[in-house]
């Protein structure tokens, strides 16, 4: 048997996995739900379902490699990444910048897999080891030196033996990424902040494990009373769990914006329902549909990629890539996209792109090229570091070097004292603190006043703002439909009218429906009962209501059922100009009335739309609506500027354009069709009525959906700069005045050295006076 088993092809042994050729999943035969011979060998299946099929149709299933067609999900390729500062820098694994120490960034996120958030978890862990290590070590520290302490009992050697136990696992592991960082900059010659980081907490060890190991070697006249010299084991070990904390907090901020991509990928749906050439439905996964492929799409359900409606119709939610609430209608021959949300029908298309050449597709790869694109603002810290790291290190070097020629004796304990007082007083832990801490206070600030800010970057920008690019619908407007008009005919009421519509809307689920069933609710109306109901695809709808024939639709509707209009096209005419939808309504055959739906101003952007241009912004609105609507939406502003039926990839290159004039943008929209645009822009702000994926493409989130916020954040953005300004002066006017004392300029004059010890509290105080100004934005008037 087993030399027959072999001959026809079937292995006695299967092997440890195998691919299910139905679904395309890995299978292990041991555990196989399914199994179908076929031609002399043996296929495996992870569902009863999957075998099904295959033994219904074995060849369209093994059809050779040649004749396979284009699958809708292209095949994963390798995450690389990059520096966003240094694009020419690229890696196919996380890391640093070797050039700036930037984390990289992922150049295209994928939904293929996770993502690796290893550098992430690692900084927390060293963060959270940091601070457990931290805090006693200061309680050591500032504990021995107060009166009444217990600690007081314990010997001087004990203590400092102590806080090098402390010390240790938090500079030499916890700080280990920063030491290999400001490595980097040093043979590749580019000084940043982790110079300063490697320098200050590095020297600051080092010298305190030398006086803990060998306290001899410095001279008598710096040793205390116990004949040890001071140690600065807090120093380093606090520096480095702050640095850890920005880590951590700026990594997090760089995997939410990439979760906006993976979230707009997870619009489309995982599972398609084919139709077969025999009319049966069988549900297949996205990556198995080609072009070519008919498919079915019920109501509720979401497209699976682009294509042609062939048989149905439906209203399409399309508001994902144009922004308009109203869903459009789709008939025969109308293109369908994938990721819209149908709604009411049902409708087989016929696919036509797939994988990287769907709209959704392209508006993920728009807001990946913007996202990485978009270079970040050189902070002010950054820019003074370029020249403040070199000048330093060059004064401690010549500091260790007159010392040692020209000081008394001994020379080297001195050179070495005074060489250390100068890169303790110049350590950075002022300047890390100057735009962390504004930047922390004034977020809070903003929550309070119902304005999220992603990062820092924001803030510096939006000050430096001068254009302004407002999406309609959602930002400008509510975003929802509503009744904002009824013209009754004679022998009507507005009540009347509307009544006999909405009885007939309640069986037809049609989105305007819904605007003038909402209308009817709140004005406590009694619907009607319908009968003999029929709906016109892209017409309207007709039906008895209480006896009566009622129709409900535009003008070709009355021109199929040879309905006068009358004068109602006139009316219907002027409200089209306003940029409002009419709906006719025909009682037994003659014209009855009309009711105008439309998409309401928001109250709060009257308000704000003359604050913002008295701010000197030029307003710019733009829309996917038509050009009477925008038209009239920007007259009822005040808004000059204005651009209609403008798609996703239009919308990111008007930014663009801007941007290449030399202007400051900033994109504030709602809907995920607003999303390239908001990642492009210098700031994106979102409306925190509108979409997840707008908010997290955008760097600022208006809470409440008031346009007033972009005001209030403005004002915000102003107030925080000019505080980092003043915390950055704060944080090296210390080091400028401390830095010639330490490096011994007073000693020939008045014999006075200024001591590691007075070093470090100046610059303790230098971060206090830090801390204290950033607390100030609290209370900013907003």
């Amino acid at each position: 048997m087993g030399h027959e088993e072999q001959r026809i092809g079937i292995s006695a042994a299967p092997p440890a996995t195998v691919i299910d050729p139905v679904c395309g999943m890995t299978v292990n035969p041991q555990t196989a739900r399914g199994s179908v011979e076929y031609q002399g060998k043996k296929y495996y299946f992870c569902n009863p379902r999957c075998a099904e099929r295959f033994q219904a149709e074995p060849e369209k299933y093994l059809a050779p490699e040649s004749e396979v067609r284009e699958p809708a999900v292209a095949p994963a390729e390798a995450t690389e990444y990059t520096c966003p500062m240094h694009p020419e820098i690229v890696s196919d694994k996380p890391g640093s910048c070797p050039i700036c120490g930037m984390a990289l960034e992922p150049r295209t996120i994928t939904g293929a897999h996770e993502e690796d958030d290893s550098e992430l978890r690692s900084m927390q862990r060293r963060f959270w080891v940091g601070a457990a290590l931290s805090i006693p070590l200061l309680v050591l520290s500032m504990g021995a030196m107060a009166e009444g302490s217990p600690l007081r009992h314990l010997s001087p050697t004990m203590l400092q033996w102590l806080q090098l136990a402390l010390a240790t696992p938090v500079v030499l592991w916890g700080g280990w990424p920063f030491f290999e960082r400001g490595w980097a900059s040093l043979v590749n010659r580019s000084l940043n902040m982790f110079t300063l980081i490697a320098l200050g907490t590095g020297v600051a060890y080092v010298y305190s494990l030398l006086a803990t190991i060998a306290p001899g070697i410095f001279p008598t006249s710096i040793r205390g009373a116990h004949g040890h010299p001071e140690v600065y084991f807090e120093v380093s070990a606090f520096i480095v769990t702050l640095v850890l904390l920005g880590q951590v907090l700026e990594l997090r901020a760089r995997q939410r914006t990439s979760s906006a991509i993976r979230s707009l990928l997870d619009l489309t749906p995982k599972i398609a329902r084919r139709v077969r050439p025999d009319g049966a439905d069988e549900e297949i996964p996205l990556d198995h549909v080609h072009k070519g492929d008919r498919l079915r799409v019920r109501p509720g359900d979401r497209v699976p990629v682009d294509g042609v409606v062939e048989d149905g119709g439906s209203a399409v939610d399309e508001s994902m890539i144009t922004g308009e609430p109203i869903p459009v209608e789709k008939i025969p021959g109308a293109q369908v996209i994938g990721g819209t949300l149908n709604q009411t029908g049902s409708f087989v298309m016929r696919a036509e792109r797939l994988g990287s050449e769907t709209l959704l597709a392209q508006i993920v790869r728009m807001v990946a090229e913007a996202q990485r694109t978009r270079a970040p603002i050189q902070s002010l810290a950054d820019k003074v570091s370029g020249y403040f790291v070199p000048a330093v290190v060059l004064v401690a070097v010549l500091t260790f070097i007159g010392w040692l020629i020209w000081g008394p004796e001994p020379r080297l304990a001195y050179a070495l004292v005074n060489a250390v007082a100068v890169l303790i007083i110049a350590c950075p832990c002022a300047l890390g603190l100057a735009t962390p801490m504004a930047i922390m206070v004034s977020t809070g600030r903003g929550a309070r006043a119902g304005v999220l800010i992603k990062n820092a970057e924001a803030l510096e920008s939006l000050e430096k703002v001068d254009v302004l690019v407002l999406d309609k619908t959602g930002t400008l407007t509510e975003g929802k439909p509503r009744v904002v008009g009824i013209s009754a005919g004679p022998g009507f009421t507005q009540a009347e009218l509307l009544r006999l519509a909405a009885t007939l809307e309640r069986a037809s689920e049609h989105p305007l429906g819904a605007a003038i069933l909402q209308a009817a609710a709140e004005r406590n109306l009694k619907l009607g009962n319908a009968a003999q109901f029929n709906s016109i695809t892209g017409k309207g709808i007709a039906g008895q209501v209480d006896g009566k024939e009622v129709a409900v639709g535009n003008l070709s509707l009355f021109k199929d059922r040879e309905t006068n209009p009358g004068e109602l096209v006139h009316s219907a005419e002027e409200l089209q100009k306003k940029g409002q939808t009419v709906i006719l309504v025909a009682v037994q055959g003659k014209a009855a009335g009309l009711i105008a739906v439309a998409d309401p101003v928001k109250p709060s952007a009257r308000q704000a739309v003359p604050l913002l241009r008295r701010n000197g912004l030029r307003l710019i609105m733009l829309t996917g609506d038509s050009s009477t609507t925008a038209q009239a939406i920007a007259a009822e502003l005040g808004i000059d500027e204005y651009r209609a039926g403008i798609l996703p990839d239009k919308k990111s290159e008007v930014i663009k354009a801007l941007q290449s004039e030399g202007h400051r943008v900033a994109m504030a929209g709602d809907g995920i069709n607003d999303a390239p645009a908001l990642a492009q822009a210098d700031v994106g702000i979102a409306m925190a009525t509108g979409t997840d994926i707008a908010m997290e493409s955008a760097d600022i989130t208006l809470v409440k959906g008031d346009l007033m916020g972009i005001v209030r954040a403005r004002r915000l953005s102003k107030s925080t700069m000019r505080n980092i300004r003043q915390n950055l002066f704060f944080a090296f006017i210390y080091n400028l005045l401390g830095v010639p004392i330490a490096a011994g300029v007073l000693y020939p004059f008045f014999g006075l050295l200024l001591q590691p010890v007075f070093a470090a509290a100046a610059m303790s105080f230098s971060s206090v006076s830090v801390i204290a100004n950033a607390l100030r934005l609290r209370k900013a008037r907003l």
